[in-house]
């Protein structure tokens, strides 16, 4: 293989959210003349996934695809696992099979880029092989930042991790207050029924400066306290090499957002709401949450998540919301249960607002194309990347609501915030102003053009060596 030509392995995990980067990635560096192989691991966790590889392979047949058989023997503890945990943990106990595998491949690999999900088990792989493992991360600076410093306060004073204090301390940055950390880390992280902070955060958190750099889906200006401080290495000294590469630019900008009626709409006009389809709200929210929208009196387009395989769309929204709310919205708004082309959707000329729960996938569609969020956080991350929303000036995040699911929150409340983040022009030349940031992040010179751009130095300067 030339030098010149670097040969990058993609391993992502699943879940749509861990899944879009890997493929934005993929097709960027494709782009900039690299051999790039994606790995898919097989069987997948939602028919989402699988059409999501299916149309990526079509779109870039330049892409070479390596399925990855997992083993997926029964897990006493998965029946009351959520799906994701379970196949993060089958892809674990499957690596040591991937070496066969990567030798198989024509051109000898250049760097595996990974997940964090499998950077511990990865770790002695790679090492074994000479081959540089680099993390994708998918999430916000802020979230890498804490999850990183976890063996640290774990190590200083577990328990009162968990219950004796109000917020955390991590050098170089401002405080983290408690109310934002997710339940999941802080509800007896020490037991047995928890594994997400002992099996996989803290071990995982533990290899990271056995990688050989993390690429990070931010840019500079969008955290300008947190991907300073971990660039300068002030939160941990050892931490791999940060490469601000964000916002990757969707493929999926390519094909059509499917929604002829999203044409006929005004610009700036419509609010998109999507709680992705991880968590379903439940009938009572769905309800309060669809008189707010009607109440607001601006068009929408709802997404609901994805159906199963033997519903019927048309009746499932009847049943949910009732067919009377269908009919007097019909001509006002969509209410959809299906996958959708997120990225096209909000960069349509008609979306003037995005009601969502703060993914950071969806954070970094909105700032590229610059559209206002109003965020309610359901888990996870969320509360992390809504403070990045809040503090960019990308949106409204109305902490009174909490996590979701935590209250009910009536639809005159969220009338309120939908007219709020649909009326004020001032958050809307916010929201504009992150987005000519975010373009010039990449930019001739921009500081994410520059990271990508030593990235593909490294990995070239490697093959020469």
């Amino acid at each position: 293989m030339e030098a010149e030509t670097p040969h990058v392995v993609f391993f992502p995990s699943p879940s749509m959210g861990h899944l879009k980067p890997f493929l934005r990635l993929a097709a960027m560096l494709k782009s900039r003349n690299c051999r790039v192989t994606l790995i898919s691991t097989q069987p997948t966790v939602c028919a989402e996934e699988s059409a999501s590889f299916s149309s990526f392979f079509s779109s870039h047949p330049n892409i070479k695809r390596l399925e990855f058989q997992i083993l997926t023997e029964k897990d006493p503890d998965s029946t009351s696992e959520n799906a994701f945990i379970t196949q993060f943990k089958a892809i674990n106990r499957s690596v040591h099979l991937l070496p066969p595998l990567l030798a198989s491949l024509p051109q000898p690999v250049s760097a595996i880029f990974s997940d964090f999900v499998v950077a511990a088990s990865l770790a002695q792989i790679t090492a074994s092989h000479g081959i540089p493992n680099f993390i994708v991360s998918t999430t916000c600076a802020r979230c890498y930042s804490m999850v990183a410093y976890l063996p640290v306060l774990l190590s200083d004073t577990p328990a009162k991790f968990k219950n004796g204090f109000d917020e955390i301390q991590i050098p170089g940055l401002a405080p983290l207050p408690k109310s934002i950390i997710p339940p999941s880390w802080l509800d007896d992280y020490d037991s047995p029924s928890n594994h997400l902070v002992t099996d996989y955060l803290v071990p995982n958190a533990q290899s990271l400066p056995k990688v050989g750099g993390v690429l990070l889906n931010s840019f500079n200006w969008f955290e300008p306290e947190t991907i300073p401080a971990l660039l300068d290495r002030r939160v941990l000294s050892n931490l791999p090499p940060l490469y601000p590469i964000g916002p990757l630019e969707p493929h999926e900008l390519e094909q059509n957002h499917g929604f002829p009626w999203l044409d006929d709409q005004t610009a700036e006009s419509v609010l998109y709401v999507n709680f992705g389809t991880r968590t379903a709200m439940s009938e009572d929210q769905t309800r309060e949450l669809a008189k707010g929208l009607e109440s607001s009196g601006f068009p929408f387009l709802w997404v609901l998540g994805p159906n199963s395989v033997d519903e019927d769309e048309k009746e499932v929204l009847k049943e949910l919301l009732g067919e009377s709310f269908l009919e007097r919205t019909k001509n006002k708004g969509m209410v959809i249960k299906r996958w959708v082309n997120q990225a096209a959707i909000l960069a349509h000329r008609s979306i003037g607002g995005f009601f969502n729960q703060a993914d950071w996938d969806s954070v970094t569609e909105a700032a590229r194309e610059g559209v206002p969020m109003l965020v309610w956080p359901l888990y996870g991350d969320h509360k992390m990347n809504a403070e990045v929303v809040e503090n960019a000036g990308l949106g409204i995040w109305v902490k009174d609501w909490g996590w979701g699911g935590e209250r009910l929150v009536r639809g005159e409340e969220a009338e309120k915030r939908v007219r709020e983040l649909m009326g004020d022009e001032n958050l809307r030349v916010k929201a504009k102003k992150v987005r000519e940031k975010a373009k010039e992040a990449f930019g001739v010179g921009g500081s994410s053009e520059n990271a990508l751009i030593g990235v593909m130095k490294m990995l070239k300067l490697r093959d020469c060596n």
